[in-house]
C-alpha cells in the first residue's frame, strides 16, 4: 500500500476515533472532514444543552475545546515520526456569541512544513504560532484561538 493510502486511511481512522471520543460526543463537537493527505480538517460543534452557557450561547471552554489538538495532530502525521511535536501554548479571544452551530477549519501548507523542518534541523525546538478561527453559520467570527506549537526534530533523527 503506497504511503498517501496509508495516510488517507489514517485520516479516515482518526476521524471515526475522534468522533467517537467521549469528551467531543457530551459537548456536540464533530470532526466534519479530514482530507486524505492530513493537510486540513473541519470542525463543527452544534448548541446543545451540554455545551450552552448561563446566558444560552456556546461555552467558551467547549468553544476552545473544539479547537485544541488539531494544529498538533496534523503536524504529527506531516512532519512524520522523526520529529516531536506538542501544544505549548494558547489564548482565545471571545469576538461575538455562539448562538448556534459553529465552525473552525485547519490547514497546515508545504511552506508551514519546509519553515518547520529548516527551523529545527539544527536540533533547536521552533515555536511556531499558528492562528484558527471559529465562525457561526453564516460565517461571522465568534473566536479566534491563537496556538503556540513546540516541535523539535527527535535526536535519533538528527543523527541520522
Amino acid at each position: 500500500m503506497s504511503d498517501s493510502r496509508k495516510l488517507a486511511r489514517k485520516a479516515r481512522m482518526l476521524r471515526w476515533l475522534l468522533n467517537c471520543y467521549p469528551p467531543y460526543l457530551g459537548a456536540g463537537i464533530r470532526v466534519q472532514h479530514i482530507s486524505p493527505d492530513m493537510s486540513s480538517i473541519k470542525v463543527r460543534m452544534k448548541l446543545t444543552r451540554w455545551n450552552r452557557n448561563y446566558v444560552g450561547t456556546q461555552f467558551g471552554g467547549s468553544l476552545y475545546s473544539m479547537v485544541d489538538p488539531f494544529y498538533m495532530l496534523l503536524l504529527i502525521e506531516r512532519l512524520g515520526s522523526g520529529y516531536i511535536v506538542w501544544d505549548k501554548a494558547a489564548s482565545i479571544d471571545f469576538i461575538s456569541p455562539g448562538k448556534g452551530p459553529v465552525y473552525a477549519e485547519f490547514h497546515v501548507d508545504d511552506g508551514l512544513l519546509d519553515d518547520i523542518r529548516q527551523q529545527t534541523a539544527s536540533g533547536k525546538k521552533y515555536l511556531p504560532r499558528l492562528q484558527v478561527d471559529i465562525r457561526d453559520g453564516t460565517g461571522e467570527l465568534v473566536a479566534r484561538v491563537d496556538k503556540t506549537l513546540y516541535v523539535r526534530l527527535k535526536p535519533q533523527a538528527r543523527q541520522a
